[in-house]
């Protein structure tokens, strides 16, 4: 019987403890790179609880147990001479005035919240406490003390009281500080602002004075910590970067402590910086912002502000911009000049026409509504030229770009091709901030790790110091086609107050993009160094347009402000092993042809060797006056003379021209010949064949005369017009026709003085008369 009772006993007491000995709602609490807190929040049941820290500063530690438990270090849980000492000194006081209570002993009573202070109760505790000193060590059960004793009012654990009533952590906290927080689990009413002061700074003397007995702290520290104030109202605890505390919620860390790369120092400029601009955007109704900027060789965040720091909550303050999906505008033309770099698509300077085109029904335009006839596509890419870029997409095709944007990690780009069209490159997608500064970013980090491929080339962007390892892996988009990619965004026009940023020795070079949504609803600015990408947004986060909502004027003064509030660095080594130095032809940019008339040798891609020779030089033979083409049927070629001619398609013609005043069109064939030309000389510009037109009405309720316009390579030509069959008139010089046409389809048809003709079939709709 008795060994049946006392093998009860021993099991009883070996299963009394609880798997945790607390389980309470804590504080969803990050800090920075650093270790500085830049985050916390209040946890689910009201209390200022920050989770389980296995760390116990020094000061605290010496303090707490001075004051609560000096045997703490020697005994088992239970303290007899603690007991005896406070028996006595409660019969001689004639009532209770000491528990006698080890630290052990106190831990057990906080895990078992609500207990009565019965003898009963005290037996159990101490039954709790020696078991938990065989399940703890030492540091383990005052880490668990210091984590969840009461500290008067709604705060609990010293790491939210070091915050709360001293506005730093507990490892900088003074002695007297320290000392403070020590003698509150004893007596947590005590911290009362306005009350309690004087018996609040007699406890924390006399254990300074403890403290200085037992020759932890020198004379001076003493006397000093003695004289220090006791804290006044609860600080604010920081919260510096809330779009990213809401996001690590949601990514599944609530109530724990998250360790990000994040800086507090960047956080703060960034904020600074949103905060300054946000002053002036609101005037024009503007009233969100999100910057986020990544370290490009680790892929570390180490600044994420989703949105303006003090925008009012009726203009979504809580809305964390950069994860919101947004349209696209142009900044996603890059990684097409890219893609086709690497597919040996293009030369990095090919000309691409610039002619008003429609494809497919679309029928992109050009920011400025202007035309260039031909730009090479480098520029036409740090210009933002809608047209050459869809017409370069035509020729890539929108499966593989689509394709190469998934492959990019391009999260919000998750429908089919066809859903997209030639639109993907215009703004028809949607994309986070989030995807394009990590896009970005491996281009950059393509060209930082060239040749040596590390781990993690192609990773995204990240906020958690620990993110685990990554794989070795060849960058998706080659260091050459990045690049020549960055090259052609350096030369993207900077903002006014940036115009003359080379002139300054001190500027740094810049890779950036702006883009602009339809209707002005988003305003984007990515810019890349070989150290940092930055990506800006600018915009309403209910999506409401604003005049000037454009990202060279919203967005990019963001970003250069950003860019010089961290450090510079130099520009990409150029990587010569991944290129070969090739004749190219100066006009066209194609790899030369024989006809060619001015040739360089130029670095282009490897990857581009095999892109055909310049198809838009050509020999002629002309007479002897250079007027007229002729051949060995009507002349003697022995007087011919062969020269290299600049030839373009009629259309681009007419608007190279006015770009290009040394353009000459090839000589007409001599009269004698008998040939017809090889070209087309005529070409109807608007309307193109087979698309529709709305005629639009003005304020008046009248029909808008639309402008039809056509071309022809010689330029005194005159053209005859015709609609339906039915005569218009003739033009000369400026071939432009305006009319209001019925509703209906039409046939639309245009002749020259020698007969040649072009025609198209276009439809217009609207309202009759």
């Amino acid at each position: 019987m008795i060994g049946t009772f006392w093998l009860t006993i021993f099991l009883l007491w070996l299963f009394c403890l609880p798997k945790e000995l607390f389980d309470d709602p804590t504080s969803t609490v990050i800090y920075d790179r650093n270790g500085n807190l830049i985050g916390a929040t209040i946890a689910d049941d009201g209390q200022w609880r920050f989770p389980y820290n296995p760390i116990v500063p020094e000061k605290f530690k010496r303090a707490i147990i001075e004051f609560e438990d000096r045997s703490f270090e020697s005994h088992w849980g239970v303290s007899m001479k603690g007991m005896g000492r406070a028996m006595y000194q409660n019969i001689k006081e004639g009532r209770k005035v000491s528990g006698g209570s080890t630290i052990t002993m106190q831990l057990m009573r906080m895990a078992r919240k609500g207990q009565s202070r019965t003898v009963w109760q005290k037996v159990v505790e101490i039954f709790w406490a020696t078991r938990a000193e065989w399940r703890y060590s030492k540091d383990e059960i005052l880490a668990l003390y210091a984590s969840n004793a009461p500290m008067g009012g709604n705060v609990v654990g010293l790491d939210a009281a070091a915050w709360r009533y001293f506005g730093r952590p507990a490892n900088d906290l003074t002695w007297a500080e320290s000392a403070t927080l020590a003698i509150l689990p004893n007596a947590p009413s005590l911290m009362h602002p306005g009350k309690n002061r004087e018996k609040l700074v007699e406890k924390r003397n006399r254990l300074l004075d403890r403290l200085y007995e037992v020759e932890v702290m020198d004379s001076l520290t003493w006397v000093l910590s003695k004289l220090e104030p006791l804290p006044e109202e609860p600080h604010p605890i920081p919260m510096i970067a809330p779009q990213l505390y809401t996001r690590i919620i949601k990514d599944g860390f609530k109530g724990q402590v998250v360790h990000t790369t994040l800086d507090i120092s960047a956080q703060e400029r960034v904020n600074a910086i949103v905060q300054f601009h946000h002053e002036h955007l609101k005037e024009n109704q503007i009233h969100n912002a999100a910057v986020l900027v990544m370290e490009v060789e680790s892929g570390d965040v180490i600044a994420y502000t989703g949105n303006v720091p003090d925008v009012e909550a009726e203009h979504g303050k809580d809305v964390d911009i950069i994860t919101a999906p947004r349209s696209t505008g142009s900044i996603l033309k890059p990684f097409l000049y890219a893609g086709m770099l690497e597919n040996g698509e293009i030369t990095p300077e090919m000309i691409v026409q610039d002619v008003p085109t429609v494809m497919s029904g679309y029928s992109p335009e050009n920011y400025n509504l202007k035309y260039d006839g031909v730009i090479a596509a480098n520029t036409a890419l740090s210009k933002s030229l809608n047209v050459p870029l869809v017409r370069l997409l035509t020729k890539f095709k929108v499966p593989k770009f689509h394709f190469l944007l998934r492959k990019l990690k391009f999260s919000t780009i998750n429908k089919s091709p066809d859903h997209y069209g030639l639109s993907l490159v215009l703004g028809g997608a949607e994309a986070n901030l989030w995807d394009l500064v990590s896009a970005y970013g491996m281009m950059a980090r393509s060209l930082n790790q060239y040749p040596n491929y590390q781990k993690g080339i192609n990773r995204k962007a990240h906020y958690l110091k620990s993110h685990g390892s990554f794989e070795e892996e060849n960058p998706i988009l080659n260091p050459a086609s990045c690049w020549f990619t960055m090259e052609a965004m350096k030369e993207v026009a900077r903002p006014e107050d940036d115009i003359n940023w080379e002139l300054f020795s001190t500027s740094q070079q810049i890779a950036w993009k702006t883009g602009t949504s339809f209707g002005f609803r988003d305003a984007w600015a990515v810019g890349c160094t070989p150290r940092f990408v930055v990506g800006v947004w600018v915009g309403n986060a209910d999506g409401e347009g604003r005049p000037g909502l454009i990202g060279r004027e919203a967005a990019a003064p963001i970003l250069f402000d950003v860019f010089s509030a961290f450090p510079q660095s130099e520009w990409f080594e150029q990587p010569y092993d991944e290129m070969a130095q090739v004749p190219i032809c100066i006009k066209s940019g194609y790899r030369a042809g024989e006809a060619c008339e001015h040739v360089q040798e130029k670095w282009i891609p490897k990857s581009c060797l095999n892109t055909v020779s310049c198809p838009y030089h050509d020999y002629l033979f002309v007479d002897e006056t250079e007027q007229y083409q002729v051949n060995a049927s009507c002349y003697d070629l022995s007087k011919a003379r062969k020269k290299s001619w600049f030839i373009l398609p009629t259309v681009a013609e007419y608007f190279y021209k006015n770009h290009d005043p040394n353009y000459s069109s090839p000589p007409p064939y001599h009269p004698d010949c008998g040939q017809t030309e090889n070209r087309e000389e005529l070409a109807i510009i608007y309307p193109k064949d087979n698309s529709t037109i709305y005629v639009p009405t003005n304020f008046d309720e009248q029909k808008e005369k639309i402008v039809f316009e056509a071309a022809h390579i010689q330029t005194n030509a005159k053209l005859f017009w015709h609609l339906d069959e039915v005569y218009l008139g003739e033009t000369q010089l400026i071939h432009q026709y305006e009319f209001i046409p019925k509703v209906g389809e039409h046939t639309l048809t245009i002749m020259d003085e020698k007969g040649r003709s072009a025609l198209v079939k276009f439809q217009v709709v609207g309202k009759d008369d």
